[in-house]
């Protein structure tokens, strides 16, 4: 698969705006753990092979345990994640899924008592700029180096 485009050069400005929300979301109070298991949930629903490349390595660099992250697609069928997690990958896939279910209340219910509302907002945000990535890499095909 050959990348249409490279999307960087082609528009610096809309790449400077969601490095923009990147920035934000570094300040944030979420965990590095818990933000490498989100951008790799969504990315891996995306069907993004860059980004589930990338993220995964971030995780390695960042000390996550190769086991987790390799059960993260299947993440309600193991022991390995907190509940904190478990609320985030579950608002993870309800927002990267929102024409699915537009975020039920029962997710709601499951994930507003782990995240203070400025959590949770920064949360939001951040499942906001993983998928914006996400459509940019699969739109434009780009694709993991081999080495």
């Amino acid at each position: 698969m050959n990348q249409r485009m490279d999307y960087y050069a082609a528009s610096p400005d809309a790449i400077k705006a969601m490095v923009g929300l990147e920035q934000r979301i570094g300040k944030s109070s979420l965990e590095k753990p818990l933000m490498e298991l989100v951008r790799l949930r969504a990315s891996l629903i995306n069907g993004c092979a860059y980004c589930v490349d990338l993220h995964n390595r971030d995780a390695r660099k960042a000390g996550e345990d190769d086991r987790r992250l390799a059960a993260v697609s299947v993440w309600r069928e193991t022991p390995f994640f907190t509940e904190r997690e478990r609320a985030a990958l579950l608002w993870t896939e309800a927002l990267t899924l929102v024409a699915d279910g537009h975020v039920p209340d029962e997710v709601w219910a499951a994930v507003q008592p782990h995240f203070s509302p400025e959590e949770l907002t920064d949360l939001t945000l951040l499942v906001v700029a993983i998928n914006g990535w996400n459509r940019f890499a699969v739109a434009f095909r780009k694709t993991p180096a081999t080495s």
